[in-house]
């Protein structure tokens, strides 16, 4: 539940500047009209001159500027947007990944199925903004970003981050943070410059966090010429985004993972910033896991030995549901192995390598043209990754940010070939839904076994009940544990 439904709650976590709450909601004080995450370190307002706003849009609308001491725009967003499954939950990822700045609020309502006026009727109602003043928020925060971190010229600046005009660029950029774009990079911090092409950013989350397994998860997993890891445990990956593709270089730091990011086009850049952030899980509420699940008897030690395990997630949904066939009834190895075939015999080449990235994953389109014959693995599963890709052309399976992924599961599952283990591990990983338990997974019933919970489906499924709805955190849990061998 949102803290937003106790005020004094909040209240209390901004007087012990709580960095838990940040990202859930933000603080307006009326008597300076500044809003402000809830751990910032200015003098506590008094309660009766404070009022508290689900989202920095909502905020804005109501006529606060940001804080520009704590930067409540680059807080963590909030655990909500991933738990929920409504109409409200899927718009909010979906504007976070750009729909509005490409699509419109028109293309937004059609992707959820819904008139635009019941859309922005039900996101007034929750958030306390339209979509079009969610995505203004977005632009504002973008523009920051860009205005601090890279040398671009304004005019640059404002088409990158979306805006119509360079007036609207201004306009925007002194309401919400109540300087211009050239105070607003006179301010910023002295720091070493970036390399010419990339941005770099901090991406904050909250603690704690696991990096360790995490990294050792994508590392694990890494498709030779798509991603890999540095000897400075450094991830790096290939991007595509809807304007052409790019790169991103991620390392985790104290409080935020550091991310260099070189893009084709500037425009994507929110999106590129939205998908890194769901595939390492940054906006999770580890706190809120690991007390359920360390609640467990069985599990309590697992999660005491990796206290806030995220849930990897994908930058492309389609890529994970490929992978997830092909590493059907294989080792984490031998599917790396095939998957990285795949994307050099039909992955686009990056105009220039950039170190070990030289190919982004085949798109579903180039998969669906391809005679399933010729494909290095198993018949029956070389039909299914062609089948799949065309589902994914077509449309009749959608693994966007916004799907519901009841939906998604249930259009996975029509495909001939996939039954509920890859449809889940799909969903699990594509659509970062955090409750889905996989199990059938032959690594998580024998570490059930291990730790004396039942080993049969049924009755695992029964006994993690309680542990909804974080059952996919339980699953990473249980693939941690020794007995484990080497399965996906």
């Amino acid at each position: 539940m949102s803290p937003l439904a106790d005020p004094e709650l909040c209240y209390r976590a901004v007087q012990a500047r709580d960095a838990r709450f940040d990202g859930w909601f933000v603080t307006a004080v009326r008597s300076t009209g500044i809003y402000c995450r809830p751990s910032c370190p200015a003098i506590t307002p008094k309660r009766r001159n404070v009022d508290f706003y689900r989202t920095a849009a909502a905020a804005q609308t109501a006529g606060f500027r940001a804080c520009l001491r704590c930067l409540p725009d680059a807080s963590p967003g909030s655990p909500e947007w991933n738990l929920r499954a409504d109409l409200v939950g899927r718009a909010m990822r979906l504007i976070a990944d750009g729909v509005v700045e490409r699509d419109g609020v028109t293309g937004l309502a059609s992707r959820l199925g819904y008139s635009e006026r019941h859309l922005h009727r039900q996101l007034a109602t929750e958030v306390g903004a339209g979509p079009l003043a969610l995505a203004r928020a977005q632009r504002a925060q973008t523009a920051r970003t860009l205005i601090e971190t890279t040398r671009l010229q304004f005019t640059d600046i404002a088409f990158a981050a979306g805006f119509a005009s360079v007036r609207q660029f201004n306009d925007t950029i002194r309401t919400v943070f109540a300087y211009t774009p050239s105070a607003l990079r006179s301010r910023r911090r002295s720091a070493a410059e970036p390399a010419p092409g990339t941005v770099s950013l901090r991406l904050p989350y909250r603690r704690p966090f696991h990096a360790e397994s995490l990294w050792a998860f994508l590392g694990g997993r890494a498709v030779a010429g798509v991603e890999e890891m540095t000897g400075d445990g450094t991830y790096r990956r290939v991007l595509r985004l809807a304007h052409g593709t790019g790169t991103v270089e991620l390392t985790p730091a104290d409080g935020h993972v550091r991310a260099d990011l070189r893009l084709a086009d500037l425009r994507d850049l929110g999106s590129a910033v939205h998908r890194c952030r769901l595939l390492l899980d940054l906006d999770a509420d580890p706190v809120a896991v690991d007390g359920a699940l360390g609640a467990d008897a069985a599990l309590g030690p697992l999660v005491s030995a990796r206290p806030g395990v995220r849930l990897p997630g994908a930058t492309d949904g389609a890529e994970i549901a490929v992978r997830a066939v092909i590493g059907q009834q294989v080792s984490v190895a031998a599917a790396r192995t095939l998957a990285g075939r795949l994307a050099q015999s039909y992955g686009e080449p990056l105009d220039t390598p950039d170190g070990g990235l030289t190919h982004a994953f085949p798109t579903p389109a180039a998969l669906a043209a391809v005679d399933d014959t010729t494909l290095p693995m198993p018949a029956a599963r070389a039909r299914t990754v062609v089948a799949l890709a065309r589902a994914l052309e077509q449309g009749a399976v959608c693994l966007e940010p916004g799907t519901d992924p009841a939906e998604a599961t249930e259009g996975l599952l029509k495909i001939p070939g996939i039954g509920p283990w890859t449809a889940a591990y799909t969903v699990m990983r594509a659509l970062s839904s955090p409750d889905e338990l996989l199990a059938g997974d032959l690594g998580v019933r024998r570490a059930a076994a291990a730790l004396g919970l039942p080993d049969d489906p049924a009755n695992l499924a029964e006994h993690a009940r309680r542990w909804g709805p974080w059952r996919s955190y339980a699953v990473l849990h249980l693939w941690h544990h020794p007995i484990r061998e080497d399965m996906q």
